[in-house]
């Protein structure tokens, strides 16, 4: 392949010389929220595309039914594929504009207010919303969501990376469905 179709094709340098192309794959959202014994997971407005697709590692590993995102940003973008080591093909990963207002599934909302995340506080079913990196998770969701949890931390610390919020509360799923 010519260089410049390469890196034109790559994005920047690759240290390999290895690249792959995808095609995404489209889910219809009502398929995606269909009942299931496994929590969806939703990152309103994420900014960094390597966040997103370890989020898509963790949810993968974990067993959950899709991850969703809001926002401009495109989980498919090619930091976000290479961040989840291409599991995007183990689950629907895809960008939503916003839920339908009657679902199924428990709306449950990761929020510093909320109360600490105990044994059996994350229905199977649920959507888990998270807040983006920076600014948090958005009020309307705050609002919808049926119940708000956060995780307990040591008194000076003020958060954790996004995946790493993710991957403890799907854990503590894991650990209490298993």
């Amino acid at each position: 392949m010519p260089t410049a179709r390469f890196a034109a094709l790559a994005g920047g340098a690759v240290p390999t010389g290895v690249i792959s192309l995808a095609e995404p794959r489209t889910h219809a959202l009502a398929d995606v929220l269909a009942p299931s014994r496994s929590p969806i997971v939703l990152l309103d407005r994420p900014t960094h595309h390597g966040n997103v697709g370890a989020v898509v590692r963790a949810a993968a590993a974990a067993d959950a039914a899709a991850v969703l995102t809001t926002g401009p940003h495109n989980p498919w973008h090619r930091s976000s594929l290479r961040g989840s080591a291409g599991l995007h093909y183990a689950l629907p990963v895809m960008r939503i504009d916003d839920l339908p207002h009657m679902t199924d599934r428990p709306l449950v909302a990761l929020d510093p207010d909320g109360a600490p995340l105990k044994p059996g506080s994350v229905p199977g079913d649920a959507i888990l919303l998270f807040g983006s990196e920076r600014r948090g998770l958005d009020e309307r969701w705050r609002r919808r969501a049926e119940r708000t949890f956060c995780l307990p931390m040591r008194p000076g610390v003020s958060s954790l990376n996004l995946a790493t919020s993710v991957a403890a509360v799907l854990y503590r799923w894991r650990i209490d469905r298993d």
